[in-house]
């Protein structure tokens, strides 16, 4: 089976990331952690759970975390993915009012206005904030009454400005929750009642964002991984495969397309299909 390389732009933050593309090919079936939305420009993006099965052409879609699927994309002129972390308040929303199994089908109704924004955004250049504002507009339009995560506590900033400059460290619970002047218990209660994530997930994320600013500067894998707290680069590869359905590797840095803007990461790349992964990541 042949897969057809994308020109992407990709943006992330924290729960979340996505990848933009002007045109796409044949992603071979694999299974990842994230929970994945995909649309097109116009319908036309297709996906199906397994090689027997047959193409379903759609407005856009939902992959629940750990479902098999192959997706093409080469119908749509453009198309976008956006991955979810399950543990995040909103990766919750979408598995409890959209299943957490299967491939669902999303109308253009529920894409609303915020899929043609995101495009807009892209194409005419209104920076990746823009983007990434786009993409959770339409993530808590799919998510009903879900709040975006707002951390206002003053032990909760603390702790994550600790992880954002000891991201290459090990970190514990009791090591942050110290940092907060927290008990763990009641630090784990709070840091999940003020970012919508567990604290394990969350320093995951912060280790890959450390690892896409890293490579979007330069560095190689190997020097990414050790910066970002990951054991080597095999350990990084291993899990980006399992949250992500692809490598690291995969993401080959364009010039000039170094540009970040203020809490997100962004590159051009180019997406090579993606490998198998069943289980969920291993924290570190």
């Amino acid at each position: 089976m042949s897969t057809v390389s994308a020109l992407s732009q990709f943006v992330s933050w924290d729960g979340g990331c996505l990848f933009v593309s002007r045109g796409g090919g044949l992603v071979p079936v694999h299974a990842h952690y994230a929970i994945q939305l995909a649309f097109g420009s116009e319908h036309g993006l297709a996906f199906r759970p397994s090689e027997n099965a047959e193409w379903t052409s759609y407005d856009g879609a939902l992959i629940a975390s750990r479902q098999p699927h192959s997706m093409d994309a080469a119908g749509p002129r453009a198309c976008v993915v956006i991955f979810v972390e399950p543990e995040t308040r909103e990766g919750r929303a979408l598995a409890e009012l959209h299943g957490d199994e299967g491939i669902v089908a999303l109308s253009a109704g529920q894409l609303g206005e915020a899929g043609p924004a995101l495009f807009a955004a892209w194409r005419e250049q209104h920076g990746l904030q823009a983007v990434a504002d786009a993409a959770q507009r339409l993530i808590r339009s799919l998510t009903g009454t879900v709040a975006p995560s707002n951390v206002a506590d003053e032990r909760i900033l603390r702790a994550t400005s600790y992880i954002r400059s000891h991201i290459d460290e090990p970190l514990t619970l009791e090591k942050v929750a110290e940092v907060a002047c927290l008990s763990p218990s009641r630090f784990r209660h709070l840091f999940v009642e003020e970012t919508g994530m567990a604290l394990r997930p969350y320093i995951l994320w912060r280790r890959f964002l450390r690892v896409w600013e890293l490579l979007m500067q330069g560095e190689s894998l190997s020097s990414a991984a050790h910066a970002a707290g990951f054991a080597d680069a095999a350990h990084l590869t291993r899990t980006s495969r399992t949250m992500f359905g692809f490598a690291p590797s995969m993401m080959r840095i364009e010039p000039g397309a170094r540009a970040q803007a203020e809490g997100t990461a962004a590159s051009s790349v180019m997406a090579n299909g993606a490998l198998p992964g069943r289980s969920a990541p291993t924290y570190k």
